[in-house]
Order: structure tokens, then sequence, then C-alpha cells
């Protein structure tokens, strides 16, 4: 296994190894370009892994501490844990779904379509949907997403079939088991998928893509990726210039390092990525790296959310078969006669019992609460995803009083949510709830929004260095040799899954940065 030496400062060091660092990572890798993944999780495979809800929790999640404020129900409910995302090898492409959906032309000039909204700040991206079309067409290869590059899609389970039928007794057109990046048919030399239903907690067969299975090997076997697991980042430092020399962390034994750089990726989340540049302040940078602007940690997005299910007379199973094929796309179009910007995607979703009892309506108990979990076998659900407001007093900001094991200033999420969201969320709640009632549910309930796994924002993307925190490449305004390679680049949350915006964004920032290493200018 390739080891490069701590003072090599001719390495490229990624920070996390999810959707964008271990792709980043992979292509550089691959360009020939010697590359270190520091991951603060451990490594695990597909042996590894555990199919069952709380076990695989423990395995899997990042659970280090965390603060949270504002009227989101997530801090009334989960104050110590705002995101349910992985802290491993592979990031949170080991944790999720599989839907692999390309943002729409309209939602890259979400200021420009939605006008000026009252306490959002709205910003066009600098980059358009002609740009990213050869991009999301590597990506959709890459991944192997179905319905894309003649690969069919994914079978229906019941959840689907519950959904399906429910959507087209209301009218809906925009019905099918989705795009996902789950093999539905060998490929890449991962087989198809066994429909085991445990997609959240890693996937057993190796058809679902993740960084870890699909990507990282591929980079390993060149022999110029390096991955450490267990290296919890701690600092980016820069020399006189402002340019940025190392980053400082802790190895699996605690012990401080100092890995040399000629570039640095930040790729650690939405939550992660700017409480790192946030603790990398300096006389220079005495408001964060890379933060002339401000911007850094501002504006962050989880996307508006929630879930609705229905209990039938019979038994539905939910959780059997792959757990997010099947979505309604028909409410994702931008109608503001609905009485709110942007739109929202309906998604097949199912939870074990659990979770279910965890995240169905926290704190509450009594009959009514008993009785729905006593409906569990005869249950569908859906959940919502849909495009929220981005604002600047949401944000990432460092805790005065909470502290990690190694003393680093802990993450504090503050979300409120938008009129905006709250109106797509009621309106989402009561179509979710007619497709159930249409095929004869016996009732109906909407559930509130668990811990964020969309998050988005925070480092954002600005064709002015006012703005956000870096260009369209990736590339922080104020830093040259320092990039941001995760969701927190996104301007806007549009209403799609993100992760196939974040590996098109990585695919392109590696040739970005192989062409700027290549003429020296970074």
């Amino acid at each position: 296994m390739t080891k490069f030496d701590l003072n090599d400062d001719s390495v490229v060091v990624i920070v996390g190894s999810g959707a964008g660092g271990g792709t980043l990572g992979t292509d550089l890798a691959r360009a020939g370009i010697k590359t270190v993944i520091l991951e603060a999780g451990s490594r695990y495979e597909i042996e590894d892994f555990v199919n069952d809800e709380w076990a695989s929790f423990g395995q899997l999640a990042w659970t280090d501490p965390r603060s949270t404020s504002g009227n989101w129900r997530v801090h009334k409910d989960f104050g110590g844990l705002p995101a349910w995302i992985v802290k491993a090898v592979g990031g949170s492409t080991v944790h999720w779904a599989g839907a692999s959906l390309r943002f729409q032309e309209h939602e890259f000039r979400a200021r420009t379509t939605y006008g000026d909204i009252a306490g959002a700040n709205l910003l066009d991206w600098p980059v358009t949907l002609d740009e990213m079309a050869p991009w999301y067409e590597k990506a959709e290869f890459r991944m192997g997403t179905t319905r894309t590059n003649g690969i069919p899609g994914l079978p229906g389970n019941n959840n689907f079939k519950v959904l399906e039928a429910g959507a087209k007794k209301l009218g809906y057109k925009e019905v099918h088991t989705g795009r996902m990046s789950i093999n539905s048919e060998p490929r890449d030399g991962r087989g198809a998928c066994q429909q085991i239903g445990f997609c959240f907690q890693g996937c057993k067969s190796g058809a679902k893509w993740s960084t870890l299975i699909a990507e990282i090997p591929k980079g390993e076997a060149t022999g110029n990726l390096e991955v450490r697991p267990d290296s919890q980042v701690i600092k980016i430092e820069h020399d006189a210039s402002g340019k940025a020399t190392a980053v400082v962390y802790a190895d699996k034994d605690g012990k401080l390092q100092r890995q040399k750089a000629r570039v640095v990726a930040v790729a650690g989340n939405s939550i992660e990525s700017p409480r790192l540049l946030l603790n990398s302040a300096s006389s220079m940078f005495p408001d964060g790296l890379a933060n002339s602007s401000g911007q850094v940690g501002r504006n962050y997005m989880r996307h508006t959310t929630g879930s609705v299910y229905g209990v039938f007379e019979k038994p539905v199973h939910m959780y059997r078969g792959t757990t997010m094929a099947g979505i309604v796309q028909d409410e994702a179009r931008h109608d503001p006669s609905r009485g709110f910007a942007g739109g929202y995607e309906l998604e097949t979703l199912s939870l074990g019992l659990p979770f279910m009892a965890a995240f169905l309506n926290p704190g509450a108990w009594g009959r009514e609460f008993t009785s729905a979990l006593d409906g569990y076998e005869n249950m569908a659900g859906m959940w919502i995803v849909g495009e929220d407001m981005p604002q600047e007093t949401n944000r990432i900001t460092l805790d005065p009083k909470l502290k990690d094991k190694y003393g680093m200033a802990a993450a504090s999420v503050h979300f409120d949510d938008h009129a905006n969201d709250v109106a797509m969320r009621n309106h989402a709640y009561g179509q979710g709830s007619a497709i159930y009632a249409a095929v004869g549910a016996v009732r109906t309930f909407p559930t509130p929004p668990y811990p964020s796994t969309h998050n988005l924002g925070t480092n954002r993307m600005s064709a002015k260095a006012r703005d956000g925190v870096v260009n369209k490449w990736g590339q922080t305004h104020d830093v040259k040799n320092l990039f941001v390679s995760d969701g927190s680049q996104f301007t806007t949350g549009a209403t799609e899954n993100p992760t196939l915006t974040i590996v098109a964004l990585a695919t392109r920032q590696a040739a970005t940065i192989a062409s700027l290493m290549a003429k020296n200018e970074i």
C-alpha cells in the first residue's frame, strides 16, 4: 500500500473521502498526481457492514459533539445530532440511498428565476446546466445510474407499487423507480441489487455505488493514492503569502501529525468543512481561512424534508427491496401558484421499526402513537425532498464552550425554517396523504424532518468574491491552492438529491486542478 512522507510537499491533501473527496482523490491519482486523503473515521469493508439499524448507526454515524439552535424541529428532538451522516472511509456514500438526479436549468439561476424573496439570500450559480451537462454524463456513467446510458431501472417493490398506484390516480405522470446509482444488472465488477433493504447501513452486496467500493480502490491501484483513516484534521496551515502549506491532524493514537501539501481540498461535508476553515483562523485570516467575505458557515441548507406514511388494511412490507427506488417528480417544477418558490420530489422511504419509533413523532406516546407502530407491516412510506431557501442566519459557527476530544471547538448548527420551506412542506404533506388516500389508506400521517442527511451550502460558489467562498471551480477566492469539494460549495440547494451533482463537480474539479498543476499555477 502506498505511503507518502509527511514532508512531501508535492502531494494534494484531501480532507474527507465521501462523494466529493473520494471522487476527487481517485481522479487525481488516475491522472498521475500524488494524493493523500485524510479521513476522520475508520475503514469498514462490505463484510463489516451490519444489517441492523442501531448497531449500524453505532458503527458508522458521526456522533462527535455538536450543538444546535433555531426553530427547526431537529433542535428540539435531536439537539446534539443535527445531521445523520457517516464518519468512515467513503463518507455518506456508504449511507446514501442512491437517488441520482440532475439539477434543472432554472435551479442554477435561482435568484433570476425566483426573484427577491424576503429573508432568502438567493444567488445564481456561476455555472449553468449547459456547462454541467458533460460532467453529469461522466458522473452517471461512472456511477452506473439507472435510466441513463441504456441501464434499466430497478424493479419496484411493494412500497413503490402503492406510491405509483396512488400517484397515477391523482394524475401524476412522472412516476418510476428513479434514477438510482445502484446496479440493476452486473456492472463495473459489482453485482446487481439483491433487494436486501438495508441501503442506509452499507450495501452488503456492493451493488450500490460508493467511493469506498467503486472509486477509492481504483485510485489506490495506481500507486498515487494513500487513504489514511482515523485521521481527524485539526487545522490547515499557510505561509506568509497566504498559500496553504500543510494540514495538521490527529492520528488514530491521538498524536498530532503535519502533512505538507502543494494543494489542499476540503471535503468534510457542510458542517465539518466550514468548522475546519473557521478553526484554521490566523493573524492573516482572523475570521477563518478563506473567509474575507464573511460567508464561511453561512447559508446552511438541509432540504425541505419530512415524511408521509399511510396505513392499509393489508400488509405492504415497505422495508423489503431497495429503499428509495421510487419517485414522483411532477411537483419538482417551479410553480408559484402553489404558494411557494421551487419544487419538491416525493421518494419512497422505509425505516426499520427501531428508527420508525425514534423518528415518527419524537416525544409522543399513548395509544395514537403506539397504534401507528402496531400498523407497521401495513405501512407505505415516502420522503419529501424540496428546495429550501438559503438564509445568511442559517449557519455553522464554532461553539464557544463545547470541544471535541482533541480540544477543537465543536460545530454549532443554527437553522430556522423559512416561510417558503414551511409552505412547501405543508403542500407536500397534503399531496402525500392524498396519494395514499387514493388507494385506500385507512390512516395517513405526516412526520417531522429527522436529523439532516442532505447538508448543503456554508462555503458557497459565487461569481464575485464578496458573495461567497469559492469560484465556479470550487477554488477559494482568497487562497489559490485551497479548494472545497463537497456539497458545502452549493450556491443553492435545488430540489434534487445532491450526490450526483457533488460527483459531477468533483470530476470537473479534478480536471481543473490537474490542469492548474501542470501549468504551475498552483
